[in-house]
């Protein structure tokens, strides 16, 4: 197929999401490298995101964009070469999230830097979906989500709380400040552990750079934000098996998840390569048979919306402070993460993504769980 077979069949598809190729609307691709509809093509998700950050094209509204394509299912209308698929099939044929692989996540994304998290997320330091009822900054919503975590899991005085995935601190710095429990969170990443320490001087919250694996001791409550979006399919059951192990018999335990809406067993191909290597984004039906016999989920909350708004709240205090940490990194990465903030906040916009909150008990709630929101 020549350029201009490429080039009309990726019109005639963007067509159907109300997309033209350098219109006037502040959503239209702006195109600058003819080269860009072969791959757009036949790479889908791979090369639309390489393209752009190697410049051959943009859009005035990257997200609103992705919001069109999404929500015209275009994705489903276009088959990935050999060379994607082949990339791909590794989360089939082997264990992507295994022990040896564990830290690669934290080297490649939570260790890009801190000024860069810093800068990007609200004072907390929240990497996660916030909570925007009632919320009217990124700093109230982020706050209403930990809020919210506390209540769900009716935190008392005393109790000692395991954070899976702890990130810089921000759940066990608020819970141990607000509802006086003690905190030990893990996590991948050394910079995590190293700033959170910081961040969480003179608290009775612990570091442990860890896989969730290596777990052991009893905890009244557990809770896991944003974490087993890097487990995978094949770990899911384990992954349970660690929390029910180390979860007392009448304690709860909060999962905080990005949701996919149909089963899959690997991420796409550019998050994969430049932002969350080895993750992927698992279902209801996985989930729930992965606990089947281990824990009663009590509570299923979905706020996916809200994603959208905290993610483009990020891209305006990244753009806002990219002079200040420029110097650490080049412009191709600008691109990149301008990228991989937009399209999310696109992805969320159009529901393909879903936030939950599950709330897990062993052996059930007596008389019932009730839940806030």
């Amino acid at each position: 197929m020549n350029t201009n077979r490429y080039k009309s069949l990726f019109e005639k598809l963007v067509s159907l999401a109300g997309v033209q190729i350098n219109g006037n609307n502040p959503w239209d691709i702006k195109v600058f490298d003819e080269r860009f509809y072969k791959r757009a093509i036949t790479e889908v998700e791979l090369g639309l995101g390489e393209t752009y950050m190697d410049g051959w094209w943009d859009s005035d509204k990257l997200d609103e964009l992705i919001f069109k394509l999404l929500r015209a299912d275009l994705q489903y209308k276009v088959k990935r070469n050999y060379k994607v698929a082949l990339q791909l099939a590794g989360f089939y044929l082997i264990n992507m999230q295994a022990r040896r692989k564990a830290f690669e996540v934290g080297k490649r994304h939570y260790d890009l830097g801190n000024d860069l998290f810093r800068n990007m997320l609200d004072k907390r330091m929240n990497y996660s979906c916030a909570y925007w009822k009632n919320a009217h900054s990124l700093d109230e919503a982020q706050e209403n989500k930990l809020e919210l975590i506390c209540k769900k899991l009716y935190l008392k005085p005393g109790m000692k709380v395991l954070d899976i995935g702890c990130g810089w601190g921000a759940f066990g710095k608020y819970a141990a400040e607000k509802y006086n429990v003690e905190v030990v969170g893990v996590t991948v990443s050394e910079e995590q552990v190293k700033l959170g320490k910081e961040l969480c001087k003179g608290l009775p919250v612990e570091f442990r750079l860890q896989d969730y694996r290596d777990l052991n001791g009893k905890f009244d409550r557990i809770v896991s934000v944003g974490m087993i979006e890097h487990v995978g399919y094949k770990n899911y059951r384990q992954y349970f098996k660690v929390a029910e192990r180390c979860l007392d018999d009448d304690g709860l335990f909060l999962l905080h998840t990005i949701g996919e809406i149909t089963s899959v067993k690997s991420t796409d191909a550019w998050t994969h390569k430049y932002i969350f290597p080895n993750g992927m984004l698992p279902s209801v039906k996985q989930l729930s048979e992965a606990v089947e016999g281990l824990f009663i989920i009590e509570d299923l909350h979905n706020f996916g919306a809200d994603y959208d708004k905290t993610l483009m709240a990020w891209y305006d205090n990244f753009i806002a402070s990219w002079d200040k940490i420029k110097s650490n990194y080049d412009e191709r990465f600008f691109k990149m993460w301008k990228y991989f903030l937009l399209s999310s906040a696109g992805a969320f916009r159009a529901r393909r993504n879903q936030i939950w909150q599950i709330v897990l008990s062993k052996k059930g709630v007596v008389g019932g769980y009730q839940s806030f929101r």
